[in-house]
């Protein structure tokens, strides 16, 4: 079973946003966070969505997705004091609709996404599939374009060669038993401040595998990303009315 978990359970300060999170910005009417979820909903190999979301929101995003017709997603959860517990809390959700699915299958693909990455493709969401059932994990990535400069302890700087460099992004994808008991044991460990899941499964050791995504897949954090982001909408929706 391959399942995505959603997050969304920011308050997108940095888009000086008043009157609502940034992954419920409307374009074209529609909240930038459908666009994300839809990209899995309508992939044949992603059997189940679960969205974690800021508590007040959850209604209004229930709203959104019988609006829209979407059917894959399973359970919408509250968000947690800091990213690191609102991912746990989804894979959690995860857990428990394996366990009330009675899925035969043990080796449950879980690919944890930003509800303000919409620029993936269908072609992304397949490669982390395929390469967690290949190696266990998958790190989606972009090469670096600029140089990388990495402070030191003693205050001087290495700068490795940008061609070994590559910038973390989403999906994030492993194994659900393998993810699950890693946040497990951070927990037990008091390491509760990982910025994100291959920098915890990093910590712990697990080997991860990694593919080159999409240079757009970019998280819209700031105004800039938004109109960034509509521009590539605008061209998507293109290509699909003109056929380019």
């Amino acid at each position: 079973m391959n399942i995505a978990v959603i997050f969304a359970g920011g308050s997108g300060s940095r888009m000086h946003t008043k009157s609502r999170p940034k992954q419920f910005l409307n374009l074209n009417g529609k909240p930038i966070l459908l666009y994300t979820i839809e990209l899995f909903e309508e992939h044949p190999l992603v059997d189940a969505v679960v969205c974690v979301c800021i508590e007040p929101w959850i209604p209004y995003l229930r709203k959104m997705l019988q609006k829209h017709d979407i059917q894959k997603v399973v359970d919408i959860v509250p968000g947690g004091s800091n990213g690191q517990e609102s991912i746990y809390l989804g894979l959690c959700a995860a857990e428990n609709f394996v366990n009330r699915a009675n899925a035969s299958d043990k080796r449950h693909v879980v690919m944890i996404h930003d509800g303000v990455r919409p620029l993936i493709d269908e072609s992304t969401i397949t490669a982390n599939i395929r390469k967690v059932e290949e190696c266990g994990s998958c790190i989606t990535c972009v090469p670096a374009i600029e140089t990388v400069i990495v402070n030191q302890p003693d205050d001087s700087i290495q700068i490795p060669p940008r061609a070994q460099c590559m910038m973390a992004r989403a999906p994030q994808s492993f194994y659900l038993a393998d993810i699950l008991s890693i946040h497990r044991r951070s927990i037990e460990d008091g390491l509760t401040s990982f910025i994100d899941s291959c920098s915890m499964m990093n910590h712990y050791g697990y080997r991860l595998g990694t593919i080159v995504g999409p240079m757009e897949n970019i998280k819209i954090t700031t105004p800039t990303d938004y109109y960034v982001m509509r521009a590539m909408i605008e061209v998507r929706e293109n290509q699909q009315i003109f056929g380019i």
